[in-house]
């Protein structure tokens, strides 16, 4: 299933039903004919429970975001969504109801942003070095350091006489750490790490941080509690401010995103939707019935399209664009 985002609620956020009846219902308003009984229908909709509300809030924000991506001139956005509108042979209806939210820009708050609460994302456009949806740079620093900036990533570098810094602001990064001899530190909003000679990933993931080691060590320090830890090459773990997990193995095959691929081998289908899901704009989501089907192969993240289309020819689901900016993976028809 897809990550909850960071814009909804705290007091739950809504089950994949309520988002498929939301985002169906969104549809439907769109839609230049809709009548009013079914304005009626919806507003009882949304009365009925609160978690209607709560999904309804989602699909809104995620509809003025693509809407806003619209209005702010990407045209290779708009011509995927009426190229994916034209292949699927929509009736006219079912195109209107898509496409009227692309001609609709309006203005979207920070808080439209999937995955990303609002401070975090301010501090990511200020960064140093920072990419889009989809997008990935590799960087080689002053040090001889070379870095790998995953989708949605902010990174900053603060070095000095003394020492260098780096500051995972938002994403992953992949680190192979140049020879220098003033001490490295990597830090994100869980703790520090200390990298011995190493290579090294580091994702930030709501309040936790993953750190995977492939090469060296990475000594781990959480900000709040001081738990300090040493990750040894070819094993990860996880750590927040108070507390980091026990080490688990480390899966190389997780360093591929730096050459646009996504591997998988026997992982549940879930796992590697919502994988998928960062590298594209709007909500991708799968069907609880089919999330557990293990996958195995490689799919690209840069044609992540091409990647759902892969999936749907090897498993027994299909791909269901609700609106050009809402897909889910349901089980395949009989």
């Amino acid at each position: 299933m897809s990550a909850p985002d960071s814009t909804l609620p705290d007091q739950g956020a809504p089950d994949y039903r309520s988002l498929e009846q939301a985002a169906e219902w969104f549809a439907t308003l769109g839609d230049e004919d809709v009548s009013a009984a079914e304005h009626e229908a919806w507003r009882r909709w949304l009365e009925a429970n609160p978690r209607h509300r709560r999904a309804w809030d989602y699909v809104e924000s995620v509809g003025r975001r693509f809407g806003r991506l619209r209005a702010d001139g990407d045209p290779d956005l708009a011509g995927g969504a009426l190229d994916r509108v034209r292949e699927h042979r929509l009736s006219r209806r079912q195109a209107l109801k898509g496409l009227a939210v692309l001609a609709t820009g309006g203005a979207l708050g920070w808080a439209g942003w999937r995955h990303s609460p609002l401070p975090e994302l301010a501090w990511a456009w200020r960064a140093d070095y920072h990419t889009p949806v989809g997008g990935r740079r590799a960087l080689t620093l002053d040090d001889g350091t070379r870095v790998w900036l995953n989708t949605n990533s902010a990174l900053n570098v603060d070095f000095d006489r003394r020492r260098r810094r780096l500051t995972l602001v938002a994403g992953e990064v992949l680190v192979d750490t140049g020879a220098d001899p003033r001490p490295l530190w990597l830090a994100t909003g869980a703790g520090e790490l200390r990298p011995l000679g190493t290579r090294f990933r580091v994702r930030r993931d709501g309040d936790g941080t993953e750190v995977a080691v492939y090469q060296g060590a990475v000594r781990v320090r959480a900000a709040a509690s001081g738990a300090e830890r040493t990750v040894p090459a070819g094993r990860r773990t996880r750590f927040d401010g108070r507390r980091i997990a026990p080490l688990v193995d480390a899966d190389p095959a997780r360093q591929a995103w730096t050459r646009g691929l996504l591997i998988a081998e026997e992982r549940p289908l879930g796992e590697l939707v919502a994988e998928l899901a960062r590298y594209r704009h709007g909500h991708l989501a799968v069907d609880p019935a089919v999330a557990g089907l293990p996958v195995m192969g490689t799919y690209p993240l840069d044609d992540t399209d091409r990647a759902l289309a892969m999936l749907e020819a090897a498993l027994p689901v299909r791909v269901r664009r609700r609106l050009p900016w809402w897909v889910t993976l349901e089980p395949a028809a009989d």
